[in-house]
């Protein structure tokens, strides 16, 4: 199985040791598309005012154009440590052992909008990009990562893809019919059996799925091993529209 998790807007800064490495990134495939994303958020960052309006930073965000100019250069640390916010908070990724790290690094795919899917432990920089943003001088995100990506994870070999990202960020990259796939929405039971979306919870409750995975490492190959391991684990995960399944928070 694989997983793809999105990434978070909010970063841990910092970093140690080598900075980013693109040949050493997960599909690496992707190293055109890669650079063409590095190149134009670096000429961004040369000019503070129209990268504030191009990635929509308040006054004290203006600190991330920094981020952007150094993207190749900084420091970096494990894709899974760089994010921060709900979904990683969930995770918790630095608790856990170095068993749950590596099933990580084999299972989990982060879907950034400079590098494409990175593998859970690749290393990299601190950013600012949203896959809703605009880059001077390249295609707009989905067009230039879309069928890209989607080759991509045809080609991964993986038996069975559960996507956990956003709906902004599996546009950036569809899993392609030809591989099995269920999409993934949180949900909850209210009054007379009303089922409704999450926002907050959504996050937290991927983030707390990934991280009994990987706790647990089961070997799951297809949607029914998926529904029947969470069946197993206790969790309520139901048949929701073509091509998604519902958990239930």
């Amino acid at each position: 199985m694989l997983i793809l998790l999105p990434p978070s807007e909010t970063k841990r800064p910092g970093g140690s040791g080598r900075p980013l490495d693109l040949a050493a990134l997960a599909l690496a495939e992707l190293a055109p598309q890669r650079e063409q994303v590095l190149s134009a958020l670096e000429e961004l960052s040369t000019d503070a005012e129209a990268s504030a309006r191009v990635l929509k930073l308040g006054v004290t965000q203006l600190h991330e154009v920094e981020h952007n100019a150094r993207v190749r250069t900084a420091p970096a640390m494990p894709a899974v440590d760089r994010y921060t916010g709900v979904l990683y908070d969930a995770l918790d990724p630095a608790s856990l052992d170095a068993s749950a790290r590596s099933w990580l690094s084999r299972h989990v795919l982060i879907h950034s909008a400079v590098l494409g899917p990175v593998g859970a432990l690749d290393r990299i920089p601190p950013y600012r990009l949203g896959a809703a943003a605009s880059l001077p001088g390249i295609p707009p995100l989905r067009r230039l990562w879309s069928d890209a990506v989607s080759g991509a994870l045809e080609g991964s070999g993986a038996p069975f893809v559960l996507d956990l990202r956003s709906e902004a960020y599996a546009a950036l990259g569809p899993v392609p019919d030809a591989v099995a796939s269920a999409y993934v929405r949180v949900v909850a039971e209210g009054e007379g059996g009303a089922v409704r979306a999450l926002n907050h919870f959504n996050k937290h409750a991927k983030g707390a799925l990934v991280r009994r995975l990987a706790v647990e490492r089961p070997r799951i190959r297809s949607r029914e091993g998926f529904v029947r391991w969470a069946d197993a684990a206790g969790l309520r995960v139901r048949e929701g529209a073509p091509g998604e399944l519902e958990l239930f928070a």
